[in-house]
């Protein structure tokens, strides 16, 4: 499984004190909940396409993110922004 660390000065995690209980658990809640709501996106996307060409969905949202990657049906960010960079004249 991934990590993911953030480096805050100290002034930036003052800050996120005032504004959060914990800000350990509001960092993760943060990341985790923009993560599904991605995967939300993701499944529909696929899902949507899939019933279109008459593609089996697999039976977990896991898989069916996976799959999407594989199939190139979805793109990571970076790729979509390199390709939208390719396509922009000089």
């Amino acid at each position: 499984m991934p990590d993911i660390t953030v480096t805050l000065t100290d002034t930036q995690y003052k800050g996120l004190e005032y504004a959060a209980a914990d800000p350990q658990d509001w960092a993760d809640n943060a990341l985790t909940e923009r993560a599904r709501i991605a995967n939300d996106e993701i499944v529909t996307l696929y899902t949507n396409r899939a019933l279109d060409e008459g593609v089996q969905i697999p039976a977990t949202r896991e898989l069916i993110v996976a799959d999407a990657f594989t199939r190139g049906w979805v793109k990571t960010a970076a790729q979509r922004n390199a390709e939208a960079a390719a396509e922009t004249p000089a």
